[in-house]
């Protein structure tokens, strides 16, 4: 892998690492501020259905989590079991594309109207 491809998967970890610090500061805060405020799902759904603001904001979490784990994983996979090359690669592109749709899922039931 050229130093240039190695700079970007290093900078795109770190940036994405940063936004999930937020975004799980700002969801934990959330979800506190719910238990203890009684709030059932319900309430939440009410308040999160046809929200933008929460739609971009959990969006954003997932985009994060889709980059920064696949990241990861071919960090961890490269120095314990010694594994490089396109196919694994390619097998955490699809981890990355697994976890957008499957976050994007998540974040669309949460957002759209019922």
């Amino acid at each position: 892998m050229s130093v240039r491809a190695q700079v970007l998967l290093w900078t795109a970890q770190r940036v994405s690492a940063a936004v999930l610090a937020l975004c799980v500061v700002v969801h934990l805060v959330t979800m506190i501020y719910a238990v203890r405020h009684g709030l059932s799902a319900a309430d939440i759904l009410g308040r999160t259905r046809g929200n933008y603001a929460w739609f971009i904001f959990y969006a954003t979490f997932v985009a994060a989590v889709a980059v920064h784990a696949p990241i990861g994983v071919r960090t961890i996979v490269g120095e314990t079991l010694g594994l490089r090359g396109a196919f694994v690669d390619v097998a955490l592109v699809v981890l990355g594309a697994a976890l957008a749709l499957w976050g994007g899922r998540a974040v669309l039931a949460v957002f759209a109207p019922l």
